[in-house]
């Protein structure tokens, strides 16, 4: 390798999350965009649009580098779980644990999916800030590690759990006081946050949790953001853990395991420049060897939950363009058969995405255009001053990065049915969530008699 390039090694120059497009893209002999082996315009004709296309070759590229690293740089025992709030399905939940992940879940629907897809109880962690009482004692009776993220956390437990029964596996999450430059609404490590205990809080909860029988806390959890393209916070946090985990093992608990969490970012855009996945993984671990080492402690079972970074770079959206507007002298509108409802993040977070024509990938910019959605909202609309060759009626656009946050936040606004999704692999594609039809909406709806009168 050239020694002027900026990166350490081919793991770095290669990392999928660096990467705007899934790994297997490639162009056929027409010139037409195809992942996975599959043609994107064929997958739009033969599933309909708007649809969700995940290439099964970046995700487990993903998960190796993230596994593999861990393998390389951190001695001591080390287990990371898939962020499962980035894209919830059996399918998902079925390849990560294949490939030796464990998994983070937020609810009782994607703890009963990470169940369902294989994923045992003992390699599934529990989050939440208002855990119910039907999701906890779900995950006691799993065998699913609980993160106590407040008081009403280990008071609701102590009322569940019986005194004749095992205790409850417990990690315990605090705030450690470091903010990164990320989106206002992602940051999570901060003081003023709504998830976990403040440090002035954690003496207390220690020696709570000492007296109570029900419990046995072992490891500690803290997150500093999502989307971070920034190293140092991951060392500051390493040095913090270390002392409240040495803190923990003074007040008579022998925690074992130390979750630093995710957050790692991915490339939307060209300008992005996140680390790549083995450098983020040699920092944590170096960080992490060397608060324990200093401060004569055992290494810990080293714990780290990407999401974003592990699925976003392998899915993409396809479109069918349709209206066209054009505002002399301001800009010219295309609008797509989606929007919001399948990708909320552009209106929700101002989120920035790369797209491309499926059958004209490669072309010449001829027009700047912005591309809208057909939702009836002003504010639908996903991509801004994009360059693309002219198009008609019926093209087919690709939108990447959005295999995280697109399907598990979408929507039914509008009354939209949600898109289909499929996997694509080897030049075979299969449907992994069936696209919902407008009658599929009324299902839940009821119409008192009295209205029938």
């Amino acid at each position: 390798m050239a020694k002027n390039t900026p990166y350490e090694s081919d793991r770095d120059l290669f990392s999928p999350n660096r990467n705007i497009s899934p790994i297997t893209s490639e162009l056929d002999k027409q010139g037409r965009l195809m992942i996975g082996g599959c043609l994107l315009s064929k997958l739009a004709e033969g599933y309909g649009t708007p649809l969700y296309v995940l290439d099964e070759a970046s995700l487990r590229a993903s998960c190796i580098a993230y596994r593999d690293a861990l393998k390389r740089y951190y001695p001591g025992s080390s287990i990371p779980l898939y962020a499962s709030k980035a894209n919830s399905s059996l399918v998902l939940s079925k390849i990560v644990a294949d490939e030796g992940f464990g998994i983070d879940v937020v609810s009782e629907g994607e703890l009963i999916t990470a169940l369902r897809g294989g994923v045992p109880g003992a390699k599934i962690v529990l989050h939440g800030n208002n855990k119910s009482d039907k999701e906890l004692l779900m995950a006691y009776e799993n065998g699913v590690t609980i993160v106590l993220d407040n008081h009403h956390d280990i008071n609701r437990l102590a009322e569940l759990i019986p005194q004749d029964k095992p205790p409850a596996e417990l990690m315990l999450r605090f705030t450690p006081g470091i903010e990164c430059h990320t989106h206002e609404y992602i940051r999570t490590g901060h003081i003023d946050s709504k998830f976990g205990f403040g440090l002035e809080e954690l003496q207390e909860v220690f020696i709570k949790l000492k007296e109570a029988n029900w419990a046995r806390l072992n490891g500690l959890h803290a997150h500093i953001g999502s989307q971070i393209f920034e190293l140092e916070p991951h060392r500051d946090l390493a040095i913090v853990m270390a002392d409240v985990f040495q803190m923990a093992r003074k007040l008579g608990h022998p925690v074992k395991d130390l979750n630093v969490g995710g957050g790692l970012g991915i490339r939307y855009v060209k300008s992005d420049d996140p680390p790549a996945i083995d450098s983020w993984i040699k920092v944590i671990s170096s960080a992490v060897i060397d608060a324990f080492t200093s401060r004569s402690i055992d290494l810990p079972r080293l714990i780290c939950e990407p999401g974003r970074s592990l699925v976003a770079s392998a899915g993409v959206t396809l479109y069918k363009l349709g209206a066209r507007k054009h505002i002399p002298g301001l800009r010219t509108y295309l609008s797509v058969d989606g929007g919001m409802s399948d990708n909320p993040r552009p209106i929700t977070y101002q989120s920035l995405y790369s797209a491309c024509l499926a059958d004209c990938p490669m072309g010449l910019a001829e027009e700047t255009v912005t591309i809208a959605g057909k939702h009836c909202e002003s504010g639908d609309v996903l991509l801004k001053e994009l360059s693309l060759p002219y198009s008609k009626n019926g093209d087919v656009l690709v939108v990447f990065g959005t295999g995280a946050y697109n399907f598990s936040m979408s929507s039914n606004y509008n009354r939209i049915p949600r898109p289909a999704a499929v996997i694509v692999k080897d030049g075979e594609s299969e449907l992994i969530q069936q696209r919902e039809q407008p009658e599929d909406l009324l299902r839940y709806d009821l119409l008192p008699d009295r209205f029938s009168r």
